[in-house]
């Protein structure tokens, strides 16, 4: 599998690129610009950088890659919000940027236990308009069993087989998350679910700002690696000759957005099981250390061969949303509790995921 999360930028220039190797991306189309830095990683010798270079393959909204680093003090890394990556009509009030930014954090901190450091965290060390957080390395530490997933986790949008969840999966799971297996509710939040991705997809600004995120081919991939991707070979040919366009996308009718809806149809409901990450309330430490708490889920997913795709849809908060955040928030939910992430979880998905353009990776509106 490929990816676009290729690179983190430095305060006072420079970059931080990737360490995971390149895979295969359309042999005469690809977009070797955008992923050089998968190459040039490979050399990384400083166990700063290359716990940086894994870090950024972390979750997060949109591929927005929301994190600038600063290096300028020894053995040290401040991690900090790149406002430009804001996804205001979308996430209005930032909580999935930040829930990225745990993600990537926590990411860091594994990667970085493989070559025997240990990090100590200062989370928002001068509040909620500061750094994020203040990463100390230090020698001395044995290698986290989560570390060797990083580069191999994935989020597995296709359809799940009918294939339940052991006894065993439910209880590692659980340190991270609630497992939800019963029948009612599985099936309530496959109704959920669908539902809220149709919202999504007929808000009008909603759709819209996953289509201006989307990058169509090798040209548009190269000039900027971030947001959704279209790198098929035949839409990025239809692209390249005008057949293709970003009206077209927009476009919510037509047999070819009949055939996607129904495909994302299939896959909400062959989920045999969902997750859900709640936090006993939503401050920005709330909301990171969420995130810090889904990363170590996610690996811990890939670990035990199952896959998992979030689909938070019915918890973002433009006001369209708001009778479906409160409906699964009135059931699954404690007064001044949140919930910062539900996702399917199952089995039967390939190893490796085909690259595609999937509108319901966080198309948010506000």
């Amino acid at each position: 599998m490929t990816t676009r999360r290729t690179f983190i930028k430095i305060l006072g220039g420079g970059v931080i690129a990737s360490g995971v190797g390149v895979g295969t991306f359309a042999v005469t189309r690809t977009p070797t610009r955008a992923l050089a830095p998968w190459v040039q990683a490979t050399a990384f010798t400083d166990p700063i950088e290359r716990a940086l270079g894994h870090a950024l393959l972390a979750p997060n909204p949109h591929n927005r890659q929301p994190w600038l680093v600063d290096l300028s003090q020894a053995d040290e890394v401040t991690i900090l919000r790149d406002p430009d990556r804001d996804l205001p009509m979308t996430d209005p009030f930032n909580r999935q940027i930040f829930i990225g930014l745990g993600c990537f954090i926590e990411n860091m901190v594994i990667a970085a236990s493989q070559t025997g450091h240990s990090v100590s965290l200062d989370i928002l060390p001068e509040g909620d308009d500061g750094p994020v957080a203040v990463a100390r390395f230090r020698e001395g530490a044995q290698e986290d069993p989560l570390a060797r997933y990083i580069t191999t986790r994935h989020s597995a949008k296709d359809a799940y087989t009918s294939q339940g969840l052991s006894a065993e999966d439910i209880r590692r799971l659980s340190q991270y998350v609630d497992v939800i297996t019963d029948e009612d509710t599985v099936q309530y939040l496959r109704d959920l679910t669908w539902e809220a991705f149709q919202l999504e997809v007929f808000t009008e600004r909603t759709f819209q700002e996953s289509v201006d995120l989307m990058r169509i081919g090798k040209r548009e991939i190269n000039a900027n690696p971030d947001g959704l991707e279209m790198r098929e070979l035949h839409l990025d040919a239809l692209y390249s000759v005008g057949l293709l366009t970003r009206d077209m996308l927009a476009e919510t009718s037509g047999a070819a957005f009949e055939a996607f809806m129904n495909g994302y149809r299939d896959v909400c409901y062959s989920t045999p099981a969902y997750t859900l990450l709640k936090t006993r309330g939503n401050t920005r430490l709330d909301q990171i250390q969420a995130g810090q708490t889904w990363m170590r889920n996610s690996l811990a997913v890939t670990a035990l061969g199952l896959g998992t795709h979030p689909m938070s849809q019915a918890l973002q908060e433009f006001p369209e949303m708001s009778d479906l955040y409160s409906s699964i928030h009135g059931r699954l939910a404690q007064s001044g509790e949140t919930i910062q992430m539900l996702a399917r979880i199952g089995h039967g998905s390939p190893a490796v995921a085909t690259p595609r353009w999937e509108l319901e990776t966080r198309v948010i509106d506000g």
